[in-house]
């Protein structure tokens, strides 16, 4: 029949406007519910994450730079500082985490050109430096044990367990997020593979540089130390405060470490 094309040319367009122009109702009949009135929510904005380890960052930095204040002062105005002798596997130690470093930037490198293969492999590798690197922390604290040197024998070693401990539990935090990476099927996630690698990076990066601070700030020598009180505006404090200071950050740093103590003591 000559007429029929015409007829279903209409049919079409009558449909298209009923529809909206293209779009489909909403489920449900009279308009629907609140929630199909809005749509579905779309995947989260990348920056959110950015912007929330940078906020973790910052507030681990004052976190530190509060001890390392306190240590400073401590150091410059106690007559009784007895510093510790830093054992030379630490240095062993950084190595290997600035190699963790540098395995995590080819992994990512890896991934921009879309070899999971290759990216899953270097991931593996920084999870395993990052896991001897905690293995060499826990070998210092044994040398120091073995030479009688405990949290609580003077307050320079209150401070270096401390430095050490509190660093040692926020890089396993940054372990476990190379783990979940690692494991995690990002095909039904909310955020992407590339998002959560360059994420856990800049965490991992920030202990990594974290890391030589604390061991710049336990080698430097008193004369140094003095000078960098001057700099940061840091005063000469009467030596009872200082000695309660110290205190809290003893007790503390039992609490923290004591578990791990007695790990590396058998």
């Amino acid at each position: 029949m000559p007429g029929a094309p015409v007829l279903d040319e209409i049919k079409i367009i009558i449909e298209d406007i009923g529809k909206g122009g293209g779009k489909e109702p909403p489920s449900g009949g009279d308009g629907g519910g609140d929630g199909e009135k809005h749509g579905r929510p779309g995947p989260p904005s990348p920056r959110r994450y950015y912007t929330g380890i940078a906020l973790g960052i910052v507030s681990i930095l004052m976190f530190f730079m509060a001890l390392a204040s306190a240590y400073l002062v401590q150091r410059a105005t106690s007559n009784r500082w007895v510093p510790v002798h830093l054992p030379a596997i630490l240095w062993a130690n950084t190595m290997i985490l600035l190699a963790s470093s540098a395995t995590m930037e080819q992994a990512r490198k890896r991934l921009a050109r879309a070899d999971l293969s290759g990216f899953r492999t270097l991931w593996l590798v920084t999870t395993m430096l990052g896991l001897a690197f905690l293995a060499g922390q826990l070998v210092a604290w044994r040398l120091l044990v073995a030479q009688g040197i405990y949290v609580s024998t003077n307050q320079g070693s209150s401070f270096f367990y401390i430095f050490t401990a509190v660093h040692g539990v926020h890089l396993l935090g940054g372990i476990s997020a190379l783990i979940y990476v690692s494991r995690r099927n990002f095909e039904t996630a909310k955020v992407s593979l590339s998002i959560a690698a360059d994420v856990t990076s800049y965490y991992w990066h920030f202990m990594d540089g974290l890391w030589l601070f604390l061991l710049a700030l336990l080698g430097v020598h008193r004369q140094a130390q003095h000078f960098l009180c001057s700099a940061f505006g840091v005063r000469k404090v009467p030596s009872r405060v200082a000695e309660r200071s110290i205190k809290g950050l003893q007790m503390q740093g039992n609490r923290i470490i004591h578990g791990a103590a007695d790990f590396s003591i058998g």
